[in-house]
């Protein structure tokens, strides 16, 4: 392997583990550093490379490298509107429905999740075949947009608008909503419009909830320049079309990443 690595064959680890979803390279540069990934029976190394037929391992996750460019495929990104009830998973051991189930099949390659949502919400979730792009959009530093229709049970004061919006403290840190914008509702329940550029676990229902307010309903309507729109309907998806995908690869770097159409 050492005759590998010095002759340069192969990718570098942390491309081939990005590619394939497992973090951003620069996470993965740092599982690395700290001796948490293996080539085949050995450490890696920073700069260490792999070629088809290597396994890779961190933890219990183990990924074989195959040769990327007769298994990676063309460029494509969907949108699909999850239902409620939907995990974000591959596979869940008890057998509930996850998202994956209703994607279209691919010849080459796999769909990676442009983040999640959780098992009560519903709405836009985007898809890609590349685990580069996929957490390029991902990642905090590019400060996506995400936007939520939120029902919320219960008063909604003046003051705690304020709060969301100027910053409340959850327990992984503070965080607040760019945006809210009130649009309609009966009886005991309002609807909201929220824009946060984060994307932690459960944290628009956790920031409602640390002033006194419970979401009883959450839809995701955008993430970034893509919106939900009327179509896909519930549990359906759509192809993005070049202008969405050219958009999205402007925001993430402005670099072109191999688009064409799979035929």
């Amino acid at each position: 392997m050492k005759k590998q690595n010095e002759a340069g064959q192969g990718e570098r680890v942390q491309k081939i583990l990005a590619n394939a979803g497992w973090g951003s390279r620069r996470e993965l540069e740092r599982l690395i550093a700290d001796g948490q990934i293996q080539l085949n029976d050995r450490q890696v190394q920073l700069g260490d490379r792999a070629k088809p037929g290597d396994k890779l391992r961190w933890g219990r996750r183990v990924f074989e490298v195959r040769d990327e460019a007769r298994t990676q495929g063309p460029l494509r990104v969907i949108a699909y509107y999850k239902p409620e009830g939907e995990l974000v998973t591959r596979k869940d051991p008890e057998g509930r429905k996850t998202v994956f189930s209703g994607l279209p099949s691919l010849r080459k390659g796999r769909w990676i999740a442009v983040g999640r949502l959780d098992i009560n919400s519903s709405g836009l979730l985007l898809f890609t075949t590349r685990g580069e792009l996929a957490n390029k959009l991902m990642h905090p530093s590019l400060q996506v947009e995400r936007e939520y229709a939120v029902r919320v049970l219960g008063e909604v004061t003046p003051e705690m608008l304020h709060t969301l919006t100027h910053g409340v403290t959850l327990e992984d840190g503070p965080a607040r909503f760019e945006e809210i914008t009130e649009s309609g509702g009966t009886g005991a329940n309002r609807w909201f419009h929220v824009v946060l550029v984060e994307g932690r676990n459960r944290e628009v229902r956790r920031m409602w909830e640390a002033v006194g307010a419970k979401v009883n309903r959450l839809i995701r309507v955008r993430y970034g320049p893509i919106l939900l729109g009327a179509y896909p309907r519930m549990g359906q998806w759509r192809e993005l079309d070049k202008e969405e995908i050219h958009a999205l690869q402007r925001m993430v770097s402005g670099q072109a990443l191999g688009l064409r159409s799979e035929t």
